[in-house]
């Protein structure tokens, strides 16, 4: 069986690699540096999921999460936001641009890897 796939989106090379270091054990990570990154790279990888950031240059988290559930390839992809922005406003707002989980900074490996397999219903 083929490990699943988990794209990570994020403008800080510091949280990628703790990302990644939580999830390559079990998963392939693929990663981008924004969010137009994200969306080119969710067309064309595939991922099973996607951890999102919501504080990035040129395109925030909210819009390409919007994007990606515009998009027929990404719109049933769960998406967790990762985010420093832990008010009940930036929660609510997360969802309703469509993510389907929400872990704010720092990241607790043990929450994150909880929310990942939830998210792929393993």
């Amino acid at each position: 069986m083929s490990r699943k796939k988990i794209l990570l989106v994020d403008d800080s090379s510091t949280a990628l690699l703790m990302e990644r270091m939580i999830l390559q054990r079990d998963y392939e990570c693929v990663e981008a540096k924004d969010g137009m990154e994200g969306l080119a790279k969710a067309a064309q990888e595939r991922p099973d999921l996607i951890v999102l950031d919501v504080v990035m240059p040129v395109m925030d988290g909210f819009e390409t999460c919007r994007k990606l559930r515009e998009q027929e390839s990404t719109r049933t992809t769960p998406v967790i936001m990762v985010t420093t922005r832990g008010e009940g406003k930036n929660v609510e707002a997360g969802f309703v641009s469509g993510c389907t989980d929400y872990v704010t900074k720092p990241i607790s490996s043990i929450e994150l890897l909880a929310k990942v397999k939830s998210c792929l219903g393993e």
